[in-house]
């Protein structure tokens, strides 16, 4: 029978059945080795089983989007009508006064307690009806030109009809308005009873608003915000008259970007997505006249699920400083030195990354790799139990040779 010439290159030579040893350490090795395999096995099959996040960064194509702000912030020593929020960016874009619009206010009591609650819709108006008497022109106080109003019709008279207007007048002029007594229309709409009976209390302001991606202010201060040729300030009057007032906070909530859901939350983490949730500031110190300011890192991100869901959100990470708008040296760092001057109230000053993380779910290993570690773990574990058995057989052999001569 011709032979075939395959056998010349046959790497696995074969020896006759009769000729075969088997050993009883053979059969142990033997035993080993399955035992081994197995465990090897189940060892690659739950590595293959596990689902890991592998972070992608790529350059951010959607800053030309705008970023949602979600906040909920509470003010133990600040009254809600005090209290005014506002956001400034480097684009020059100002959102001013943002409290009376889109943001619902909760007036706590000293205690801690729910008073009422205030829910303003974009596009409502804080501001009283004004009085409607025939004729009737309110004074602005001296803050707007009114001499010629006895020459013009009644429509283009310069008048103050409301509270807000006179107030908004003191602040184009930069005046101090404090409360509003004296002025005939914040007396008539209440105001000055309403300032009066609520200075003890605390505010919870819940809410969101839209941001621009780049780098700005969200700025928690006291008084109504203006703005004019000079720049943006706040009237701080009454502020300035209640020393017991202070901006000691407590971050319940603050997130910038899509805020994930209930089930999301639990699969992302809320450890880089809301850092400064939970976060209570009261110094052990006096706060009226001081500032409290956190820095904000904001990097885009996206989260993918193995079963195809995405989640646009972002993480930041935010360093905190605190100092006395009076100056001078730091009580507990005398090498430092605070500048003076500024407006008391809470700060956060963002920055937007111009890069994106995408943090994709997979298998921590692929079918083709879970296949190609369990061929190579069998293999290894023969390879080696073989080169074993064959050292003890020679070595038991050598043993009974001996003990025979």
């Amino acid at each position: 029978m011709k032979k075939s010439p395959l056998l010349s290159i046959d790497a696995f030579g074969k020896t006759e059945e009769d000729v075969r040893v088997r050993t009883r350490t053979g059969g142990l090795i033997t035993v080993s080795c399955i035992i081994i395999t197995m465990l090897l096995l189940v060892s690659e099959w739950k590595q293959f089983s596990t689902i890991v996040t592998r972070p992608d960064l790529v350059v951010d194509r959607d800053r030309h989007l705008k970023l949602d702000l979600n906040l909920d912030v509470t003010f133990p020593s600040m009254p809600c009508n005090v209290l005014n929020l506002d956001i400034l960016d480097d684009s020059g874009e100002f959102q001013i006064n943002l409290l009376d619009s889109g943001f619902t206010k909760i007036r706590i009591s000293p205690e801690g307690k729910e008073l009422s609650k205030e829910k303003f819709q974009v596009g409502d108006k804080s501001s009283k009806q004004s009085f409607n008497e025939e004729g009737y022109c309110g004074p602005c106080y001296g803050a707007l030109d009114q001499s010629k109003n006895d020459e013009l019709p009644q429509d283009q008279k310069v008048c103050c009809q409301t509270c807000d207007d006179v107030r908004a007048a003191y602040g184009q002029k930069g005046w101090a308005f404090k409360d509003g007594k004296g002025v005939e229309q914040c007396e008539r709409e209440g105001y000055v009873e309403s300032i009066n009976a609520r200075i003890h209390e605390g505010c919870r302001v819940q809410g969101r608003a839209q941001l621009n991606r780049i780098q700005g202010t969200i700025h928690f201060g006291p008084g109504s915000s203006m703005r004019n040729i000079r720049g943006h300030f706040h009237d701080t009057s009454l502020y300035d008259a209640y020393p017991h007032l202070n901006f000691n906070h407590i971050i319940n909530t603050l997130t910038f970007g899509e805020k994930p859901k209930d089930g999301d939350s639990e699969l992302i983490g809320s450890a880089s997505i809301s850092p400064l949730d939970s976060r209570q500031v009261f110094p052990d110190r006096d706060t009226h006249f001081h500032e409290f300011s956190y820095f904000c890192k904001i990097i885009p991100t996206r989260f993918e699920f193995l079963d195809g869901k995405k989640v646009e959100t972002t993480q930041f990470s935010a360093t905190y400083h605190d100092r006395p708008l009076r100056g001078g040296r730091d009580e507990d760092h005398p090498n430092t030195v605070h500048s003076k001057g500024g407006v008391p109230g809470v700060f956060f000053n963002f920055e937007m990354s111009p890069l994106k993380v995408i943090n994709k779910e997979q298998h921590a290993t692929s079918w083709s790799g879970f296949l190609l570690n369990c061929i190579t773990s069998i293999g290894g574990v023969l390879a080696v139990g073989t080169v074993i058995d064959k050292i003890t057989y020679r070595a038991q052999k050598s043993i009974w040779g001996k003990k025979s001569s």
